[in-house]
């Protein structure tokens, strides 16, 4: 039995030792690696399997880190922690406490920029080119791995065109797997399989024309290709672009073949490959569930009803809109500048425009929010997934900025439902027409409730809600957060709990000042409790009223504080903020 290769290599340069001969060895141990721990603890799979080899021929070819290699997105990077000195710690890879589940600037000198969303490996890796010629560097070298479906973002474009009229170092990886996280989409996907098919002329490669030393497309899981490919092109002088044809999921048969699922399919059988059966028992349904199965319904009846989502179709459960109405709903791929204008112009028309935006997506069209929609009043029905705080994917994916941002533009409602029936009924409400664009935030993951598909009921905007009345106590809550409120109060004995009443406000913007004004007259102490940052939200906007009305009373806000939360499970990052039902329980005793 060969010697496992992998084993002897903690960095780059004991890679480099190897012999070319071994390497494809030491790729199939890479690959199995990477299955037996994502198949335990969970992560992206697909992603990393697809550029076994790409990572190998990197690290091997380049003099990495005085070489600087950029990964987009990060959901690829895998293979690059694990040979670049964390494969005894990968065990930990998106854990609370672990290394991160992309690449960190702070966790190795390997992972050169921090990434976690799409399309900025080119900007961050030309910017770094230009760099190391004014330090004097030329023979540095800098290279950018980015996906079909994120090069196709206006921020790549963008980075394409001024990197063209550089004399920089710069080598463009194209990874072509045809898909992001769904099947890429558009006009430069089509142009992708007419090259992969056809080939092209020199006339009309759009990297031609844009000043790019094109070579490829060629068999990314080729390393002896890759490999010299890479040594030809770090002579070449200025910007390049390698086009390399890689399959997601490579290694893996059911990876390969249902490349959607095993994006990130949480555990599964290292062995056979196979997810776990389905168990018959019934769920509460997630989140973006509800929203796509009531989108499906309320289009049945609203023919005006349109569905946009920038990439997301399967993650946002767009799709189901997507196969019922094929004509009415549109992915327009990693594009959420785009997205939003896009929404708006549909909306001057009377369309009731959906448009499906994860919440720390949402970030990269903020222009567009307050210039494009907000400042013109136009009323986009925005619906954020994965507000709050997300989990496994740390930092650059809680949603908990969203109440925050938004709550300072004017021209604008923003609802967080409690619970699937609220979110139901704010998207039949939105649907009836309403004079400002309004933003729904709800948070990954099930909800609590089995039988949710009831009769809709339109929801009074800037309406809040007394769910529980009180004596002493009031906890002021916004969206789910409401949940951990609610089991808090459950905690308390029965005298104690008499004295707490509980209120969900739901809307932070038109606040609901006839009730606020009520419950500021009637309680001593009021605790505000939002999945989102402290700074400029729920807990802001309530002080900021008690300020203006002169009310002195004992106001605390929970919520998450002026940090960036890491990677962990969604209630173990809710202890830790200080907003799960066990911390806001500690809480309340302080007051009773």
């Amino acid at each position: 039995m060969p010697k496992n290769l992998l084993n002897t290599i903690h960095f780059p340069e004991d890679l480099r030792k190897i012999s070319k001969e071994k390497l494809p060895q030491v790729a199939q141990e890479l690959r199995d690696f990477i299955i037996n721990i994502v198949a335990t603890k969970e992560g992206h799979l697909g992603a990393s399997l697809g550029v076994v080899e790409l990572t190998l021929a990197l690290h091997y070819v380049f003099n990495t880190p005085d070489d600087i290699l950029v990964w987009d997105v990060g959901h690829q990077a895998y293979g690059h922690k694990i040979v670049t000195g964390r494969k005894e710690i990968f065990h930990t890879n998106r854990q609370l406490g672990g290394i991160s589940g992309f690449p960190k600037r702070d966790e190795s000198e390997y992972d050169t920029f921090g990434v976690g969303h799409s399309s900025t490996a080119i900007s961050a890796a030309l910017g770094m080119a230009i760099a190391s010629r004014l330090n004097g560097e030329v023979d540095r070298q800098h290279v950018a791995v980015v996906g079909d479906a994120s090069i196709a973002s206006g921020m790549a474009f963008e980075a394409l065109n001024h990197a063209g009229v550089t004399d920089t170092n710069l080598l463009i990886i194209l990874n072509d797997n045809a898909i992001g996280i769904d099947p890429s989409v558009g006009a430069l996907k089509d142009y992708f399989t007419k090259v992969k098919s056809n080939g092209t002329k020199n006339e009309d490669n759009i990297f031609e024309a844009l000043n790019f030393n094109y070579s490829g497309p060629i068999d990314g899981h080729n390393l002896d290709l890759v490999i010299s490919e890479l040594e030809r092109l770090k002579h070449v002088a200025g910007p390049k672009v390698l086009h390399v044809i890689t399959t997601k999921g490579k290694g893996l048969r059911q990876a390969e073949e249902n490349q959607v699922a095993y994006h990130a399919p949480g555990k599964f059988n290292a062995l056979t490959g196979d997810l776990p059966p389905r168990s018959d028992k019934m769920h509460p349904p997630k989140f973006q569930d509800v929203f796509g199965k009531t989108l499906v319904e309320l289009a049945s009846q609203n023919e005006k009803i349109i569905g946009i989502t920038p990439a997301m179709p399967t993650g946002s459960s767009l799709k189901f809109m997507m196969d019922a109405y094929p004509t009415r709903a549109f992915d327009v791929g990693i594009a959420e500048q785009h997205a939003v204008t896009f929404a708006a112009g549909m909306a001057t028309q009377g369309f009731r425009v959906f448009c499906n935006i994860y919440s720390t997506f949402l970030q990269r069209a903020y222009d567009q929010v307050i210039h494009d929609v907000c400042l013109q009043k136009i009323p986009v029905i925005f619906c954020l997934d994965r507000a709050g705080i997300v989990g496994e994917d740390g930092a650059t994916h809680h949603g908990i900025f969203d109440l925050a941002y938004l709550n300072c533009i004017p021209n604008l409602i923003i609802f967080a439902p409690r619970d699937e029936i609220a979110l139901r009924n704010i998207m039949f409400t939105a649907q009836l027409g309403l004079d400002l664009p309004i933003f729904i935030r709800y948070p990954r993951g099930r909800g609590k409730i089995l039988n949710w598909q009831g009769c809709f009921n339109a929801i009074e905007i800037g309406k809040g809600e007394i769910l529980k009345e009180g004596s002493d106590i009031l906890l002021l809550t916004i969206g789910t957060a409401n949940q951990n409120a609610q089991m808090a109060i459950e905690l308390l004995n029965s005298s104690d709990r008499d004295r707490v009443g509980c209120v969900d406000i739901g809307f932070l913007k038109p606040l609901d000042e006839n009730l606020l004004h009520r419950v500021f007259q009637k309680y001593k102490t009021i605790i505000t409790i939002e999945d989102g940052t402290l700074i400029g939200g729920l807990g802001t906007s309530i002080t900021a009223f008690a300020s203006a009305n002169g009310y002195r009373k004992n106001i605390k806000t929970l919520g998450v504080p002026d940090v960036f939360p890491e990677h962990g499970t969604i209630d173990e990052l809710q202890m830790q903020m200080g907003i799960s039902s066990g911390e806001i329980y500690k809480i309340i005793q302080n007051y009773l």
